[in-house]
C-alpha cells in the first residue's frame, strides 16, 4: 500500500492526488451542508420578513458567493499538488477572470437592486413603478457598460499588458468625442437629473417657460415628448427642459381663483353691502371649493368693482371650470332676483340748453 501511495505520476504521488481529492470532496460536503442547512433557513427567514434587503442578500449569496466558494475549494485542491509553472499561471489567470466576473456581477446586481428600491420607494402607485422601472433600464445599461469596461481594463493590467498608452490614447480620443458629442452627453446627464430629481412624470400637464403647454408622453435618454393642447407632439431635448422654468399643474394641490364683477352706480348702498355675502354663500355651497375673501374693491369708470378669491381643491382644469360656471350662473340668478344690475361700458352725456337769441345783423 505504501508503495502504491508513493508512486509518482506527472510530478505528484498518488498520496498527493488523494490529498487533493480529499480536500475537494471535503470542501464540497461542507458547502452542501451550508446550502442545505444554513442557506435554506436563511431563505425561509427572509421570506417571512417585510423588507426585501434580506431577500436580495440571500439571493446574492446563492448566485455569487456559492460559485466563488466552489472555485476556492477547487483552487486549494490544486494548490496541494505540484504543477508546472505554465499550468499554475493558466489556473491563476482563469481564477482572476472568474473572480472579476463574479465581483462585477455583485456590483451590477447591487446597483440594479438599489435603483429598483429607490424607484419603488419614490413612486406612489403600481403603474408609476412599472413605468419608472422601464426608464431605469437605460441607466443600468450605461452604468453596467462602464463597470464592465473598467473590469476589462483591470484584467488586461493583471495579465501584464501595458495599458497606459492605450488609456492615454483613449483619454485623448474620449476628450475629442466628448467635445463632438457634448450636446448628446448634456442631454444624457439631464436625463439623470430628471430621473432622480423628478420635476415631472409621464402624464403630468406642464407649462414650459410659457412657450409650450402640454402633457408629458415620453421621457427618453436624449429627448422628452410633450403632447400639446392643440394635438401635435413637441420633442424637446432634456437639456432644454432642465434649463427652463417648468410649471407642473398636475402637482397643484389646489388652484387659486380670482374673479371680478362690476355693478352699476345706481346700485343702492344696502345692495352693495349684500353682494359680498351673496357671493360668499354661493362659493361655500360649491363642492371642492374653499372661500378665501371678497371685497368691494374700487370705483371704476363706469362700475363699482368687487373682487373675490377662492380655492378649487384639486388640479383638474375641467373641475375648476365647472365650479366657476356654477358660481357665475348662481350669481346671475341671485342678482336678477334682487334687482342688482351688472355694469357694462357706458357714458352719460349731460347737455345744457342755452336760451340765447340768435340775433341777425
Amino acid at each position: 500500500m505504501q508503495n502504491f501511495l508513493n508512486q509518482s505520476f506527472y510530478g505528484n504521488t498518488v498520496y498527493n492526488y488523494a490529498v487533493a481529492l480529499g480536500i475537494f470532496i471535503l470542501g464540497i460536503i461542507i458547502l452542501k451542508i451550508f446550502k442545505k442547512i444554513i442557506l435554506s433557513r436563511l431563505k425561509k427567514w427572509s421570506e417571512k420578513t417585510a423588507t426585501t434587503v434580506d431577500d436580495f442578500l440571500v439571493g446574492g449569496i446563492e448566485k455569487s458567493v456559492v460559485p466563488v466558494l466552489y472555485l476556492i475549494i477547487f483552487y486549494f485542491a490544486l494548490k496541494s499538488l505540484t504543477l508546472p509553472a505554465k499550468t499554475v499561471d493558466i489556473i491563476d489567470k482563469a481564477l482572476i477572470i472568474l473572480a472579476t466576473f463574479f465581483f462585477i456581477r455583485v456590483i451590477t446586481s447591487t446597483l440594479k437592486y438599489s435603483l429598483n428600491s429607490y424607484v419603488k420607494r419614490k413612486s406612489p402607485g403600481e403603474e408609476d413603478v412599472e413605468r419608472r422601472l422601464k426608464q431605469i433600464n437605460g441607466i443600468t445599461l450605461i452604468i453596467s457598460f462602464v463597470i464592465w469596461s473598467v473590469g476589462f481594463v483591470f484584467l488586461l493590467d493583471n495579465f501584464g499588458f501595458k495599458i497606459s498608452a492605450v488609456i492615454a490614447g483613449l483619454g485623448i480620443g474620449g476628450i475629442a468625442i466628448a467635445l463632438a458629442a457634448q450636446a448628446i452627453l448634456g442631454d444624457l446627464f439631464s436625463y439623470f437629473v430628471i430621473f432622480f430629481d423628478r420635476p415631472f412624470e409621464i402624464g403630468d400637464f406642464i407649462n414650459l417657460g410659457g412657450e409650450f403647454v402640454g402633457t408629458i408622453e415620453y421621457i427618453g435618454i436624449k429627448t422628452t415628448r410633450i403632447r400639446s393642447l392643440s394635438g401635435e407632439q413637441i420633442v424637446i431635448s432634456n437639456t432644454d427642459l432642465t434649463n427652463s422654468r417648468v410649471r407642473n399643474f398636475k402637482r397643484m394641490e389646489r388652484r387659486r381663483v380670482v374673479f371680478r364683477l362690476g355693478v352699476i352706480y345706481q346700485t343702492t348702498s344696502q345692495q352693495l353691502a349684500d353682494i359680498s355675502k351673496i357671493v360668499r354663500t354661493i362659493i361655500e355651497e360649491q363642492t371642492d371649493a374653499a372661500f378665501d375673501r371678497g371685497h368691494f374693491q374700487s370705483y371704476g369708470d363706469f362700475s363699482l368693482n368687487f373682487e373675490f378669491v377662492y380655492y378649487v381643491l384639486g388640479s383638474d382644469y375641467n373641475k375648476y371650470m365647472d365650479i366657476q360656471q356654477s358660481i357665475n350662473l348662481k350669481v346671475y340668478e341671485e342678482f336678477e332676483k334682487r334687482g342688482i344690475e351688472f355694469a357694462y361700458p357706458t357714458q352719460t352725456l349731460f347737455m345744457s340748453k342755452n336760451d340765447t337769441e340768435d340775433k341777425s345783423p
